[in-house]
């Protein structure tokens, strides 16, 4: 037997004997694929698998740096993945990881680094990764990692107990989110300084259901019963925090409460006018019936929130305004996190009153699509303008496979939002749009539909961004009118070129690209010298490096 210092790395999947209850060919499949992902990562870090059951996954790393790194590359990987499907049936794995003296045995490894190593991994957040206080002290100064220290943990059949961190996760956005601490497991000990607190707030939410009782139970006297909620559409499964389609609210029931709550006065009476729910943006027609049927016609107290990404919550009759503020938030949050969306939930409504600060989103011009059979050709990710290679991944992962109807909007600054599995094309390209728009801050376009790309997508030059004739400072300024109104049809393909001289040539309504660029460099060299393409179709071009 040979002894060695190692960085052990376990990782298994979290809930997989449900996953595999409700659909075991669908799930062993996957559990195949998402293997050859997390085998190809382990690999490719110099890292070797030593052992493997069912689902779990043993590797020995040269360093706890190389292990680190490769526990964040899986993990953002199978996120990306994930997205595909409804939360129910994500598969993520938990991954822990620890520096340890282990005994090598016909290529086994066995040990205390081992068990810490799989007691971290039972210690991690779904989706997430946690680490021992060796690790951390490896890695902390060397990666652009950070941590949430979670303290001394007292594990199964680890006689001390083992300080660990848990890695923050990057989210879309490139913004971190916060691992939740897990409380230390020990010995029975003396009740803490916070076991008083904890008393107060269960007496006060005794307290406060105990007046509800009574406070009902005084109206019934006086009017007809009416339900403590309305029934709303069940939730829809969303895809993705920057790739989602809207999920349905379902009331709450529930409400949480920091301190007691004042009781509502019986002569609140519901507030008047009707809630404005055409006006609401990202949202599906579902919500929107929603909307405007129950959530309109209940009485206070009532609130509607949502996220740019269109996740959303409500509540109906809640004891008071902060109650319903604090469920529709707390309800779309939750939606919102179970997708792992960025975006943050905010109060849209509070009663009928629209409460949302940010206003409509920028859309363009109506129509949103235009289809023309020159142009159209099928969506390939690969050809996607604008993005990186890690948005073209997640296109690939997320977009084609998943339901129609949908639709990807683009911003000119690269800024892009999915919608998919919409009730119809013109609704899903109108929510990308509005999503898109909100994070843009600009109007955006519609660039693919279901399987198509719906505007022109140039191949012989490189997409540098959208193309605006009328503040186009490559075009002369008293050019500039006559060129808006030569394209505005917009049908074909259209190319526009300049010379030293600002003076443009077009080439319009072309069946293909080059004989468009072609077209407009003829049309400038009659008025102009040294031309150049400057656009094609919607969007501004240049060489291709």
């Amino acid at each position: 037997m040979k002894r060695k210092i190692a960085a052990i790395f376990a990782a298994d999947i979290a809930g997989y004997s449900r996953l595999v209850a409700e659909d075991e060919e669908e799930t062993l499949r996957r559990l195949a694929s998402y293997r050859e992902v997390v085998d190809d990562f382990i690999a490719k870090a110099g890292g070797r698998i030593f052992n493997t059951a069912g689902d779990a996954v043993l590797a020995e790393f040269p360093s706890a740096v190389d292990a680190v790194r490769c526990a964040i590359d899986i993990q953002e990987s199978l996120r990306t993945r994930n997205m595909a499907y409804p939360p129910s049936r994500q598969m993520s794995f938990r991954i822990g990881i620890t520096i340890g003296d282990v005994v090598e045995r016909d290529g086994d490894l066995l040990g205390d680094g081992v068990n810490i190593a799989a007691r971290l991994e039972g210690l991690a957040e779904v989706g997430g990764i946690c680490v021992s206080r060796a690790v951390h002290e490896q890695v902390a100064n060397k990666l652009s990692v950070q941590f949430a220290d979670i303290g001394a943990q007292e594990v199964k059949n680890i006689p001390t107990p083992v300080h660990a961190y848990m890695v923050a996760m990057r989210r879309e956005d490139g913004s971190y989110n916060t691992p939740q601490v897990k409380k230390i497991t020990g010995k029975a000990a003396p009740a803490p300084n916070w076991m008083w607190p904890l008393v107060v707030g269960v007496v006060s939410v005794v307290a406060i259901a105990v007046g509800g009782f009574l406070y009902f139970t005084k109206l019934e006297t006086t009017k007809a019963p009416s339900a403590a909620a309305a029934t709303a559409p069940s939730p829809a499964s969303s895809p993705t925090p920057s790739a989602a389609a809207a999920a349905a609210p379902s009331p709450s029931s529930t409400m949480a409460a920091k301190a007691p709550m004042p009781m509502p006065t019986p002569s609140a009476s519901p507030m008047a006018g009707k809630f404005p729910a055409d006006s609401v943006p990202f949202i599906n027609e579902r919500v929107r019936n929603y909307l405007a049927g129950d959530y309109s016609a209940a009485g206070d107290y009532k609130a509607f929130a949502l996220n740019v990404g269109g996740f959303t919550g409500a509540a109906l009759n809640q004891l008071n305004e902060e109650a319903a503020r604090n469920a529709a938030l707390d309800q779309c949050q939750k939606r919102a996190d179970a997708a792992q969306s960025p975006r943050r939930c905010e109060l849209y409504a509070v009663g009928n009153n629209v409460v949302y600060t940010h206003g409509k989103p920028p859309m363009p011009q109506q129509p949103f699509v235009r289809h023309d059979a020159m142009t159209e050709r099928a969506f390939a990710s690969k050809d996607f303008p604008m993005v990186r290679d890690p948005a073209k991944v997640r296109l690939e992962n997320i977009f084609v496979p998943a339901a129609k109807s949908r639709s990807v909007a683009l911003g000119p600054g690269g800024q892009y939002f999915m919608v998919m599995g919409a009730s119809s094309a013109d609704d899903a390209a109108r929510r990308s749009l509005e999503s898109c728009g909100a994070i843009a801050g600009v109007a955006c376009m519609v660039v693919a539909v279901d399987d198509n790309f719906v505007v022109p997508i140039p191949t012989l030059l490189r997409i540098t961004g959208f193309f605006h004739a009328a503040s186009n400072a490559s075009i002369v300024a008293d050019a500039r009118d006559e060129v808006v109104r030569k394209l505005a049809d917009g049908m074909g393909w259209n190319a526009v070129a300049v010379g030293t001289a600002g003076r443009p040539g077009l080439g319009l309504k072309a069946a293909d690209e080059q004989t468009a660029v072609n077209s407009a460099l003829a049309d400038c060299a009659k008025r102009d010298s040294d031309c150049h393409v400057i656009a094609i179709g919607p969007f501004t071009v240049g060489p291709i490096n």
